[in-house]
């Protein structure tokens, strides 16, 4: 499948099998939690169907102009692919083996705002890659030091910055979810998380958070059946 966008040739190839992918190290301890937190809610929430992918430093291809070109979000999400899990355990192609993603994010960590590229040329920056070649209607810039969201959505086929509603959160469409910035405690790191919201303002807990639910419910009913002269069994 090809696609012309302005002077480049963009194919939608699979990636041979033999193709060396990067193996860049992590730029930050946070951004795995970051994105481990952002996919266990999906996933509890149940709205990670069976053929969608919530990706993690985790190649999305494209072929410009013949040359192979592969980015990796800190975090994505695509509703829906068409072929099998063994089909993209290595890589993604869109197009070709499913949905472009709905959403990317990646971490601020470093000083060189590589997130910010435009760079047309080979190899392209992140942003023309996620806005001009991918066109992803969704890119997220997070700074988890200082909690700085910055939200970006494609609009006549350009990144627009978004401003956030009345309780600063943004509005993900695609995903029918809001998504915002939440200070506490996850996994021994206190800081600032980016949480999702339904619809009715109810953030989807984490799994330490429906387990706390569950025992405050338990301790409610045994203080009612207590109240009511009746001694709970443990």
């Amino acid at each position: 499948m090809t696609t012309l966008t302005q002077d480049y040739q963009i194919t939608w190839e699979k990636l041979p099998d033999d193709y060396k992918l990067p193996d860049d190290p992590v730029d930050n301890i946070n951004q795995p939690a970051l994105a481990a937190a952002l996919t266990e809610s999906l996933q509890l929430d149940g709205k990670i169907s069976a053929n969608a992918l919530a990706t993690t430093n985790y190649g999305i291809c494209a072929t410009i102009n013949n040359k192979i070109v592969i980015k990796a979000p800190d975090w994505a999400f695509i509703a829906k692919i068409n072929v099998s899990r063994e089909e993209v355990i290595r890589s993604y192609t869109p197009q070709l083996q499913g949905d472009i993603p709905v959403i990317v994010m990646e971490f601020v960590s470093d000083t060189q705002e590589t997130e910010y590229s435009i760079k047309a040329t080979y190899p392209p920056g992140k942003w023309f890659f996620y806005e001009r070649i991918l066109k992803v209607p969704n890119y997220i810039i997070f700074e988890p030091d200082s909690g700085s969201l910055e939200m970006y959505r494609l609009q006549n086929e350009q990144y627009i910055l978004q401003e956030s509603d009345q309780n600063q959160r943004y509005w993900i469409a695609e995903m029918n979810l809001y998504l915002g910035v939440w200070q506490g405690t996850r996994e021994n790191r206190t800081g600032k998380w980016l949480r999702w919201w339904d619809e009715q303002g109810n953030f989807l807990p984490w799994g330490t958070e429906l387990a706390e639910q569950e025992r405050q419910r338990a301790e409610r009913l045994a203080a009612q059946l207590r109240a009511a002269g009746i001694e709970p069994e443990d």
